[in-house]
């Protein structure tokens, strides 16, 4: 089981719940060491005093905030917790939206929130209420000495606290030329765009996570693994051929005639999102 992040209550008008957050994410990234490729030998990162040039145990090192070049003001994690006590052990839930009111690129990161002791009655209380009215609620919240945005929501037996993006975090889309003109402009038939919905319908199919998995990751390991097995220490030829490039202008219509062939030769595949919606969840039933 993860380690709990933070200890505090959820504020619900006049109800305070006792809740354990945790993370929600699991990262199944490969561990790399930085290695010298002239003799092997680990490259390590170091807390170096650059005054005495000795190493700095983590239990002396603090944050600084420079105000006025060179000199700070230090601040230990217990003083950026007392900043403001309610602040980092409240979730307190401002107001209640549809969750398709959230634009998805505002989301960022989700935890669950467990109830703590003698907060199941306030913990389902707020989940049933939510289930029922399909509403998330907004809220901030601080976690490691950072304020978030946040939206609390039902899902299954569970309540989860997605943290979102402040609208400030998000660059708009002014600052990046995307083409703007009418398709016509870029030789877009409208018989191209109809035959490029043809290929979307065919391809459509119900979302399914769990028949996705990260497959650069099991190539990397199989890489890995064939090394440890050959004990070589270069790195090893792909015996697969390499695509030949393509030259010349692409032709869209022969390439969705293409698609739309292979697609109806084909089962239906699972349509990847191009959204991630979040929505509270129906819960399941249970007997009894």
């Amino acid at each position: 089981m993860a380690r709990p992040i933070w200890k505090g209550h959820i504020s619900f008008g006049l109800v305070n719940v006792p809740v354990v957050l945790y993370p929600a994410e699991r990262r199944a990234d490969l561990s790399f060491k930085l290695i010298d490729s002239r003799n092997a030998a680990r490259v390590k990162y170091e807390r170096v005093n650059e005054e005495s040039g000795e190493e700095v145990p983590w239990d002396k090192i603090v944050k600084g905030y420079e105000f006025d070049g060179g000199n700070y003001v230090l601040l230990s994690e217990e003083e950026l917790e007392q900043a403001s006590v309610e602040m980092t052990r409240t979730i307190e839930i401002e107001q209640f939206v549809d969750v398709d009111e959230i634009d998805p690129m505002y989301f960022d990161r989700p935890y669950y929130l467990v109830p703590d002791k003698g907060g199941e009655k306030g913990y389902v209380l707020l989940r049933e209420a939510m289930a029922a009215s399909s509403k998330i609620g907004i809220s901030k919240v601080v976690i490691r000495a950072r304020q978030s945005l946040a939206a609390l929501m039902p899902r299954d037996e569970s309540l989860i606290l997605e943290l979102l993006r402040f609208p400030q975090e998000l660059r708009p889309a002014a600052d990046y030329d995307f083409p703007t003109d009418s398709p016509l402009k870029y030789k877009i038939s409208k018989k191209e765009i109809a035959m490029a919905g043809q290929l979307i319908k065919g391809m459509t199919g119900a979302w399914k996570p769990n028949t996705y998995h990260d497959e650069y990751r099991d190539a990397l390991m199989k890489m890995i693994e064939s090394k440890i097995a050959s004990g070589e220490t270069e790195a090893i030829e792909s015996n697969g051929e390499e695509p030949e490039a393509e030259s010349g202008t692409i032709n869209f219509a022969d390439a969705l005639k293409k698609s739309l062939a292979r697609a109806t030769r084909s089962p239906k595949k699972q349509a990847v999102p191009q959204k991630r919606r979040r929505k509270p969840a129906t819960r399941k039933k249970r007997a009894g």
